[in-house]
């Protein structure tokens, strides 16, 4: 015959009870504590404003749309300045109307500048007034940003000597970034203090992600 100590079972059960709760309680906290974390995150980003530079033609569409689109999701106002007001259009055949002439411009307005890439954006290459943003921005503790073969600007400007970069994966923009000082690291995104690079298309997602955590003060 089977004997059951029904007293011992019922504390037993009271026990489990409350280490099931605690286990749970154990597993929620941190996914509580992420998603208060992501919203006081989007708060401190909403009202940030950030400043798009991009080429009259050629720029490169998806490092123009993708972080456009990450920032506004977070509630970031971004602002496209061109050498043109008449549409802007990109190398897959998107169109944009920007907002501003580039020489009208203030950095000090924006808490973000970012060059977009494309073979197009050689036209900042040697601009006066780009290189004046660039280095601006820079010494007014702005994030400063460059994508594909846009970086040769900043390294033009003289703001990359001394500090990691990358660039598009040819000869050339290597040679004209380590021409410059700065120290070609190949990598996909590249960040150094206020300064983020990133390599091309490919990378335009993970430069988006950059591009929030550096404005979240990460």
């Amino acid at each position: 015959m089977i004997s059951f100590n029904i007293k011992y079972v019922k504390v037993n059960i009271k026990y489990f009870k409350v280490g099931y709760f605690l286990l749970i309680l154990l597993l929620t906290i941190p996914l509580l504590r992420g998603i208060a974390e992501a919203r006081e995150g989007k708060k401190m980003l909403k009202g940030k404003k950030a400043l798009f530079i991009i080429a009259h033609q050629n720029f490169r569409d998806e490092e123009y749309s993708q972080p456009r689109q990450t920032l506004e999701k977070e509630g970031i106002q971004v602002t496209v300045a061109s050498s043109s007001l008449n549409k802007a259009k990109g190398m897959l055949g998107m169109t944009v109307q920007p907002d501003i002439l580039l020489d009208q411009a203030k950095v000090e307005e924006y808490d973000l500048v970012v060059f977009v890439g494309g073979s197009g954006s050689s036209e900042y290459w040697k601009s006066a007034t780009a290189h004046q943003m660039a280095r601006r921005a820079l010494e007014e503790g702005k994030i400063v940003a460059a994508i594909c073969i846009a970086p040769v600007t900043l390294a033009e400007a003289g703001i990359l000597k001394g500090r990691k970069a990358t660039v598009f994966s040819s000869p050339k923009e290597i040679e004209l970034l380590k021409a410059k000082g700065a120290i070609y690291t190949g990598s996909a995104v590249e960040r150094d203090g206020q300064i983020i690079t990133a390599s091309g298309p490919e990378a335009a997602s993970s430069f988006a992600k950059a591009l929030i955590q550096a404005l979240s003060g990460q």
